[in-house]
């Protein structure tokens, strides 16, 4: 039999004062091995409690570590799953407010580290400085990217929201020369008086004698998608009639576009195992965009064969597909289908969602601030009163506000803006570094890294509007009682730069249009206890809607502004 051998006499005297069951212990861990493994199988008879105790101790190590690390880098970094935590808990509630309140305490820019091995790393930024440099400084440095082109391909293909280069600038050019034409104008002028005084009043209308509420976001999602297929597509697929009628693309769509933004908050492995294996979100996404497909492709079939035809009214035609259709490729063939779906579907993005979104914010923040309705109204009341023989038609209801009216309601411009700049309809965009670069900031960028600028969050830093930038302020946007414009690097609800929105001018007519049409004659109130919340989209819809009781405005409270 083998012993263990103590080293000195002395450790054994050292301990003559512990007590009897101390010492009784310390014997009994006391085990005959040979002497040359002594130190190897010491380890692995330690007992299990200082084993817990050890693990618990480099638990606390990292977490304090990890938790500390917020402070200098704006969240919790934590070993192998990065801020990925901070993420999901940010999804699960309200993502837009969590990013700025990252953004706020790290004054303007802060550097997200997903998970190992994965791609969700990104610069995220709201300073003005950094945003003018990537959208017009160093626009080529930064495109949309690979990384975002792989997201959002399967529902925009090639069009012109994820395209980069050669094809953005066709696509760019072409819908810039027809935006600006005096037919495109009219068409789209002509095409909104139609909507609103023919289907959306009569909507309205028809609930107040049902006294029922209605989901303002869904009529003026119906008005939007209505009025962007009659520019785009040259069809009328009358989403917005009486009883409402279900209109299987406007719901697939709105379903692809919640579905995509999935991937922007998913590893890319993740989400394409799950495309491979039709699973979860994009099991939903590939039914969804299946629904767009058909509606695409049905209208192209059909207006393929009008241009088949040349008649007189097709060579007249002005709208988006129409315009495209007759373009060739560099081979002098004929566009794709492909390619035309890609252009329609991207431009109803652009006309449909943004509207009639930013709409339904600016009527939730009239309903908390009746004193902005009321300076709406009187502005509106006024320039109608300056029409010749105004006293016989001013309380009637086929009053239609002529173009050069609304171009004058200076107030309602800039609460339209102000509703933007706290509640932009797409919140976050995004761009990928090309070569390496410094922002003005000083962020060091890397090539191939990914930055998102939140949109959202702008609105909302003291650093840009001031300690009231939280407040809703029509007045901020008025100088000597003219609207003014903001930078669009301060103010970027339509983009900047060469990207700058090519609808600008239209989105601000249609919601000036359609807004006063609706001021002019109805009161409306929100739904007690209706919960208002923003939905993880593409665009920033209300997560639940926004229901409302309308009600007839008294000839009286018009009267009161005619004088």
């Amino acid at each position: 039999m083998h012993t263990v051998y103590l080293s000195d006499h002395s450790n054994i005297m050292m301990n003559k004062n512990m007590n009897t069951t101390n010492v009784a212990y310390s014997f009994s861990s006391v085990y005959y091995l040979p002497r040359n493994s002594l130190s190897l199988d010491m380890l692995f008879f330690v007992p299990e409690i200082q084993m817990l105790e050890l693990l618990i101790a480099c638990l606390v190590f990292i977490t304090i570590h990890s938790i500390r690390q917020k402070k200098y880098q704006g969240l919790p970094n934590w070993p192998l799953v990065g801020m990925l935590p901070s993420l999901i808990i940010g999804v699960r509630h309200d993502l837009y407010e969590w990013i700025s309140e990252v953004i706020c305490r790290m004054n303007g820019t802060f550097l997200f580290k997903g998970p190992w091995f994965t791609n969700l790393n990104c610069v995220v930024t709201a300073d003005p400085r950094n945003l003018e440099y990537l959208l017009k400084t160093k626009f080529s440095n930064f495109p949309k990217g690979e990384y975002f082109r792989n997201s959002v391909k399967d529902l925009l293909g090639d069009g012109i929201f994820g395209a980069d280069d050669e094809i953005w600038q066709r696509q760019r050019k072409t819908a810039s020369l027809e935006f600006h034409s005096a037919k495109f104008r009219q068409l789209t002028t002509e095409s909104l008086l139609q909507l609103v005084h023919e289907r959306l009043l009569p909507v309205l209308e028809d609930s107040i004698k049902q006294d029922a509420p209605v989901d303002l976001q869904d009529i003026l999602l119906r008005l939007t998608f209505d009025n962007v297929c009659m520019i785009a597509f040259g069809v009328d697929p009358g989403c917005l009639s009486p009883g409402l009628p279900d209109i299987p693309f406007a719901q697939a769509f709105e379903a692809a576009t919640e579905t995509t933004i999935a991937r922007f908050v998913t590893p890319t492995l993740v989400w394409k195992t799950m495309r491979l294996l039709h699973l979860g979100t994009e099991r939903t996404l590939r039914q969804s965009i299946r629904g767009v497909d058909e509606f695409a492709q049905e209208v192209i079939r059909t207006r393929k064969k009008e241009v088949a035809l040349e008649t007189e009214d097709i060579k007249q035609r002005t709208d988006l597909l129409t315009v495209f259709m007759r373009q060739k490729d560099e081979r002098e063939l004929p566009l794709p289908d492909k390619f035309l779906r890609d252009v329609c579907v991207n431009f109803i993005l652009a006309g449909r969602d943004t509207s009639s979104v930013a709409l339904c914010w600016f009527f939730w923040l009239l309903n908390k601030h009746p004193d902005v309705e009321e300076k709406i109204l009187a502005e509106i009341c006024n320039i109608v009163n300056k029409r010749q023989n105004v006293s016989s038609e001013y309380n009637e209801d086929d009053l239609i506000f002529k173009p050069e009216e609304v171009k004058k309601m200076e107030y309602l411009h800039a609460a339209l803006s102000e509703s933007l700049r706290l509640y932009p309809s797409v919140p976050v965009d995004h761009k990928e570094v090309l070569e390496d670069d410094v922002f003005p900031d000083g962020t060091i960028l890397k090539k191939g890294t990914k930055v998102i600028y939140a949109i959202y969050t702008m609105g909302r830093m003291e650093a840009i509007w001031g300690l009231d930038c939280r407040e809703y302020k029509p007045e901020r946007w008025i100088r000597d009682g003219r609207f003014m414009s903001e930078s669009a690097y301060k103010f970027t609800a339509f983009n900047g730069g060469p990207r700058l929105c090519l609808g600008k001018d239209f989105a601000y007519y249609q919601m000036k249009f359609v807004a006063a049409s609706i001021l002019y004659r109805y009161h409306f109130t929100v739904v007690k206890d209706h919960t208002v919340a923003p939905k993880m989209a593409l665009t920033m819809y209300l997560k639940h809607g926004l229901k409302v009781q309308l009600s007839r405005r008294e000839k009286w409270e018009i009267q009161k502004y005619m004088t």
